[in-house]
């Protein structure tokens, strides 16, 4: 029992989290079913949020306000470099 409990307190931000997506996910299906899309898109983008921060978690990873400020710079910087590389007639297709 001692070490259930133990991996229940060990394990509890993970379980919290698979738990707050499976409810989200539920929402979700709920939501979309009675025509709620707004309700069905804001569950869709917390279900993300917390599979973000779930998987973050099960990797060790942690993040902080700098480290989220320096995801961003780099990705603007990346994006405009790719978009300045596109050909400017480049065909779409629809």
């Amino acid at each position: 029992m001692g070490t259930l409990t133990a991996g229940i307190v060990m394990m509890r931000w993970e379980l919290l989290s698979a738990f707050l997506m499976f409810c989200t996910s539920q929402l979700n299906i709920v939501c979309r079913q009675s025509s709620r899309n707004t309700m069905a898109f804001v569950c869709s983008g917390l279900g993300l949020t917390v599979t973000c921060f779930f998987v973050m978690s099960l990797m060790g990873m942690n993040y902080n306000a700098v480290a989220v400020a320096q995801f961003w710079a780099n990705t603007k910087d990346v994006f405009f470099d790719v978009m300045s590389k596109t050909p400017t007639d480049m065909s779409y297709y629809y």
